[in-house]
């Protein structure tokens, strides 16, 4: 590995480089780190914590790291597609909460943690997938690991597409489950994980996500789930980026697939589309009780602050009862990626407010993101370890409240600086 007097050697550092164990010393890692922020902050390359002061629709106010001054941009780096987190009637809710239940719950939910609201959540998340019941995590990190970790044992199998979450790998390595991945989204790969994984001795989860967070492409499910079935497994699927985005109205990817009730666990987040924090899993209600007492981030974690959820009621009913923001998220979506292939941006396989614009060298892309922030267009930079080497990203989130006229000035940019950067010709 790389420490800190040996950091100054090199000439370009990675953060693969900080990765490898070794020395004495467990803060060697760290200390050398420094030369590689140093290094970044030297080039210009702000592109992580840019403090946000205010947002309202498709524009936020953000502090800018280089110079300190305040600048206006167009927001694509939110994974508030639906613009909830600002909504009137989500904010207005989430205050009247505060003050009948105050600031925080105080406790785990199995004990005093669990409100009247943290029910109806949990009731209407379960109705909203036409399941059973459903459970309240912290987080979406929280939830994945908990599920995964309360149904695996060491002696079972789990079987994950190569681009799942993070957290779905934190999760699997914690089970102690013996850990099979076939290659993203190819079918014959994974019928021969399956052959591999599968035995009348042992459980297996084949995991999946929905919508994979770096891609913006959707998982195959219907043809996931028959595969599954053949070879007695289980499926989980994480709709982080799913849920209130994909399928005719916004249930998800099993919706989109045709698959609804055929999922056995269906995991989510608060934190994107619904635009709070926290995160659930929703299926049957044998499944749901258990988790409450074998999920340790559920067991042994304070419950998630009741004006949070307050405002996530407002959400669900929106979600369920309003296709306006739906609707007005997919035109933006069908305009601004139909408009990006036309450019010649390699947006790969995205069917989601998700669209990668990937490059092959990561200067270059760098490069367009710092004249982008410059023009006051906010988007978020993607490299490895997040995504294979030689395929560094811009990564846009598509909002239901950016104007035709802010998606036509960010085309302007894209075009121009695209070229500028030798990302399109």
């Amino acid at each position: 590995m790389i420490v800190a007097s040996e950091a100054t050697k090199k000439a370009r550092l990675e953060w693969g480089d900080f990765y490898d164990p070794g020395g004495a010393d467990l803060f060697d890692k760290a200390r050398g780190f420094q030369a590689a922020l140093a290094q970044e902050a030297a080039d210009g390359n702000h592109f992580f914590r840019r403090p946000i002061l205010a947002a309202d629709g498709g524009r936020a106010l953000v502090r800018d790291p280089e110079d300190g001054r305040v600048r206006e941009v167009i927001m694509l780096g939110s994974n508030s597609f639906l613009g909830l987190s600002t909504h009137p009637r989500v904010v207005e809710a989430s205050r009247d909460a505060a003050r009948q239940y105050g600031f925080g719950t105080g406790a785990v939910s199995l004990y005093a943690g669990t409100t009247d609201l943290h029910v109806e959540l949990e009731r209407r998340i379960a109705a909203f997938y036409r399941v059973e019941d459903a459970i309240l995590f912290p987080t979406g990190y929280a939830a994945n690991v908990g599920i995964i970790t309360a149904l695996l044992r060491k002696g079972d199998a789990v079987v994950n597409d190569l681009f799942n979450h993070a957290s779905i790998f934190d999760g699997c390595i914690q089970s102690g489950a013996a850990l099979h991945t076939f290659a993203h989204g190819r079918m014959r790969h994974l019928e021969r994980a399956l052959k591999r994984a599968t035995g009348p001795d042992h459980g297996t989860l084949v995991i999946t996500d929905g919508v994979f967070s770096m891609e913006g492409e959707t998982a195959k499910l219907d043809e996931i789930v028959p595969l599954a079935r053949k070879y007695g497994a289980r499926v989980m699927i994480d709709e982080a980026h799913a849920v209130g985005v994909v399928g005719p109205t916004g249930r998800g990817t099993a919706e989109k697939c045709g698959v609804e009730g055929e999922i056995d666990v269906v995991m989510g987040t608060l934190s994107k589309a619904p635009g709070g924090i926290g995160g659930y899993a929703a299926g049957s209600r044998e499944l749901i009780d258990y988790l409450r007492y074998f999920a340790r981030p559920y067991f042994f974690s304070t419950s998630i602050p009741a004006p949070v959820i307050a405002g996530l009621l407002e959400v669900f009913d929106i979600l369920a009862n309003d296709p306006t923001l739906h609707r007005a998220l997919w035109r933006n979506i069908q305009y601004l990626r139909g408009e990006l292939d036309a450019l010649g941006f390699n947006t790969g396989k995205s069917a989601s407010a998700i669209i990668p614009i990937i490059g092959r060298d990561e200067a270059a892309v760098k490069g367009m993101l710092r004249d982008l922030f410059a023009e006051g267009i906010f988007a978020n930079y993607v490299a490895f370890p997040a995504v294979p080497k030689n395929r560094p990203r811009i990564r846009v989130n598509v909002m239901a409240q950016h104007t035709r006229k802010e998606l036509d000035e960010v085309l302007e940019a894209f075009e121009r600086l695209g070229k500028k950067h030798g990302i399109i010709e």
